[in-house]
């Protein structure tokens, strides 16, 4: 079997996944499925081996993994068994984000500028990413991974990011002005460079700045919406309300802009970006608008 998986490993890293969980779970499942002295996929065996996962959603996860093989493979030889997906009847929970007003993003930038050491380059950098992340949407591993050479009149190049995609994000004039600003003071560096550096000259380490970024929500003080605290990937989120409440009015010139929105946040389908979407009260609202018109317009025809 760890041959079969092999190549579909490679057929599906040819298409853009990266396929480096699955390949520690199939590999695992083959090893277990050896042990029964068996070649094939089998859906008892599957499930077994799926069960060893400490927690439903990671037996989920086990088991869809070999679905998605096992349906790849029955193609060429039906004596594959096809395990059901939904035996361990996990579902998948959208945590609502919080999406940030122009007030509490504009706080949040003040408060990194207030980080210590004063005077220090620290301040300035947490203060230009966080307003970076606001701007494009990035997420937060293409902005760790910005080097100089990523940075061109165009906008930021975003190089090999999730599915290996590799995309443009142009920026508005006031966020290239920003970043701008910001490199003067970070001070000359070689292509290779990163553009969000530690003390050290090293890139700044997620975990680091997502300690950080909390403790700038405390004392920034924003509050959460939900139950759930306000977090740096609500950033993104946040964009993407936003871009959606600045597209033109119109079904088709709307669904044009969603396409253009999916592909500068890097998304490989619109679906995608629709699970960054909000309903906040603003769209709500402006949805309401456009149904009352549409409603008019209607009678009057």
């Amino acid at each position: 079997m760890l041959k079969t998986i092999e190549t579909y490993l490679a057929l599906r890293r040819a298409t853009g996944f990266a396929m480096s969980n699955a390949e520690y779970l199939l590999k695992s499942f083959a090893g277990f499925a050896a042990e029964r002295g068996q070649a094939y996929v089998q859906t008892q065996t599957a499930i077994d081996w799926a069960a060893l996962g400490p927690s439903i959603a990671q037996r989920d996860a086990r088991l869809k993994a070999v679905c998605r093989f096992a349906r790849h493979i029955r193609i060429e030889d039906v004596r594959h068994e096809l395990p059901p997906g939904n035996h361990f009847g996990a579902r998948k929970r959208r945590r609502s984000p919080h999406i940030y007003s122009g007030t509490e993003i504009a706080r949040l930038i003040e408060t990194a500028g207030q980080l210590r050491p004063q005077g220090s380059l620290r301040p300035l950098t947490y203060a230009t990413l966080i307003a970076l992340l606001a701007a494009t949407g990035l997420r937060i591993s293409e902005a760790l991974k910005l080097t100089f050479a990523d940075i061109s009149s165009d906008g930021l190049l975003i190089r090999e990011t999730k599915f290996r995609k590799t995309r443009l994000v142009p920026l508005h004039d006031t966020a290239a002005a920003g970043l701008q600003r910001y490199l003067q003071r970070r001070g000359p560096g070689s292509g290779d460079d990163p553009v969000f550096a530690d003390t050290h000259g090293q890139p700044l380490r997620y975990i680091a700045v997502k300690e950080t970024f909390d403790r700038l929500v405390g004392k920034a003080g924003i509050r959460p919406s939900s139950a759930h605290r306000p977090r740096l990937h609500d950033l993104r989120h946040t964009f993407a309300v936003r871009a959606l409440q600045d597209s033109p009015t119109g079904r088709n010139r709307c669904g044009a802009h969603m396409v253009a929105l999916a592909t500068y946040m890097g998304h490989v389908n619109i679906y995608a970006t629709y699970w960054y979407l909000e309903a906040t009260a603003d769209l709500v609202r402006d949805i309401a608008m456009a149904g009352d018109a549409f409603m008019s317009e209607g009678k009057r025809a």
